[in-house]
């Protein structure tokens, strides 16, 4: 059964990837043609997009596959349960959505004052993305309906349309010179409004003519479920932009050129949160299926430790190489590359507590994601509040490693305690300490040699030598588990 999950994760992973390096391409793309303080604002607003995606989606996507599994083990007119199913959990998000919006565009000059100068200027920015949080959040459900029914080509496809669709026009923008026109950088939200709406249009084809609405029968049982992981999904999305918040209002100078320079060197670990995002896109119907007990503690233990090896490979491969990524961004942000295995080390440990987070969903006790979430959220305002006036954004970097950090030691305390998942701890801990001291020992080269060819070459035998002891230690058929993805349903 983890073929399966190995196959599912490497066709999202394989073509995400693909679709990603579009969108990645924008990065560099901005970086050069704005400064840092204006791709500042580029960062602040793209930290609170997916805030307000979390908060409308309402934990919905875990229930739908979790109650799409319960309608299948039930019996009957399983298409039709599915189908009322889906109904209600889409008007759910339809609705809110529709009222987010209607509350942005009636107060769009309050909100524009509270989030800062520069958006009091532009009350239209607010607006802008409204829409864009508007179509992004009709589109979650049907797209999660496209992965329970295990269609993922169709889910990549639609996937690679919006990013097709936003770099062509960013680039077009570019060329005509509406970035130094007096909307500026809200082309950037342009874009990406007309490829969100040429994208939802796209996805409601997928939906076979299904309509959100409102089924309080559905919605009862749903909601008790998934509140908890909306609760604990404002808590963990609020880890994520409120470092950018933090350096926004605690850096005493030069505030917003921070936040860019902040905003470019975490997007170049991007790798590390694309293999993350491909992962849970595979795992999170997979776990949520209905396995028997045994069979699913089986199973998680050993993703937990492949996805722990494959991580560290990915940490390596980066932060090993962190001066030729460096230069994706324009040479202005450069100066912060040295936090990147910072970052990188944070998004390692953010996957391993979605690992961690499939037994509490798979047996409904969602509420304990609360415990995980809110002391992740605890910790990244204490640890913000202390290092970001003293370290800038690389105060937010650590301060983000340290919330991370803390939600794992309480998940796996959690599992401990209430759901005991054999992991191979030791075998875990012995892969990451082996990757430390690769990566320190490359970090002593460095500063030792001073041929950046040469450095590059010991580093490349300490990735290959951390790679070969990975395949030995755990006698992995490399070549039966190409076979294994490749081959055909």
């Amino acid at each position: 059964m983890l073929e399966k999950l190995a196959k599912q994760t490497a066709i999202y992973g394989i073509s995400t990837i693909a679709v990603r390096f579009l969108s990645y391409l924008l990065t560099p793309f901005y970086t050069r043609i704005f400064g840092t303080e204006t791709y500042g604002i580029v960062t602040d607003v793209y930290a609170l997009i997916p805030f307000a995606l979390v908060l409308l989606s309402m934990g919905m996507e875990s229930s739908y596959f979790r109650f799409a599994a319960k309608a299948e083990a039930g019996g009957g007119d399983v298409g039709a349960k599915k189908r009322r199913l889906f109904a209600a959990c889409w008007g759910a998000t339809f609705h809110a959505a529709l009222l987010f919006f209607g509350l942005i565009l009636l107060f769009r000059h309050t909100v524009s004052r509270w989030m800062g100068p520069v958006y009091e200027a532009h009350p239209e920015y607010a607006v802008l993305v409204a829409f864009i949080i508007l179509f992004d959040v009709w589109a979650i459900i049907p797209f999660s309906r496209l992965r329970e029914q295990g269609r993922p080509t169709i889910f990549v496809m639609l996937k690679a349309l919006n990013v097709t669709v936003n770099v062509l026009l960013a680039a077009a923008f570019g060329m005509a010179g509406l970035y130094d026109t007096e909307l500026g950088v809200g082309w950037v939200f342009v874009a990406n409004l007309a490829a969100s709406a040429v994208t939802l249009l796209a996805v409601l084809t997928t939906t076979d003519r299904v309509r959100p609405k409102i089924d309080r029968t559905v919605l009862a049982a749903v909601m008790i479920y998934s509140l908890p992981l909306l609760v604990s999904g404002i808590a963990g999305t609020a880890n994520e932009f409120l470092d950018r918040q933090m350096i926004k209002y605690l850096v005493p100078e030069g505030a917003m050129a921070q936040l860019g320079i902040y905003g470019a060197i975490t997007k170049i670990a991007v790798v590390m949160m694309l293999f993350t995002q491909m992962y849970r896109l595979a795992a999170e119907p997979f776990f949520l299926a209905n396995y028997r007990k045994s069979e699913f503690v089986e199973m998680n233990a050993a993703a937990m430790k492949y996805y722990l090896m494959a991580s560290l490979v990915i940490f390596l491969g980066i932060a090993l190489y962190k001066e030729l990524f460096s230069l994706i961004v324009g040479r202005d942000f450069r100066e912060g590359i040295f936090i990147l295995p910072v970052v990188l080390g944070a998004n390692v440990l953010s996957g391993v507590w979605l690992n961690l987070s499939f037994w509490y969903k798979r047996e409904e006790r969602t509420s304990l994601a609360l415990w995980v979430t809110f002391t992740g959220l605890l910790f990244a305002v204490g640890a913000n509040l202390w290092l970001v006036p003293r370290w800038g954004y690389y105060g937010a970097a650590w301060a983000r490693l340290i919330s991370e950090a803390a939600m794992v030691a309480v998940s796996y305390l959690l599992m401990r305690r209430l759901y005991p998942v054999p992991y191979a701890v030791g075998r875990m801990a012995e892969f990451t300490a082996l990757a430390l001291v690769c990566f320190f020992a490359g970090e002593a080269a460095a500063t030792r040699i001073d041929s950046l060819a040469l450095r590059y070459a010991v580093n490349t035998l300490l990735l290959a030598g951390y790679l070969g002891y990975l395949i030995r230690r755990e006698r992995i058929d490399v070549r039966g588990l190409a076979k294994a993805i490749l081959k055909r349903r």
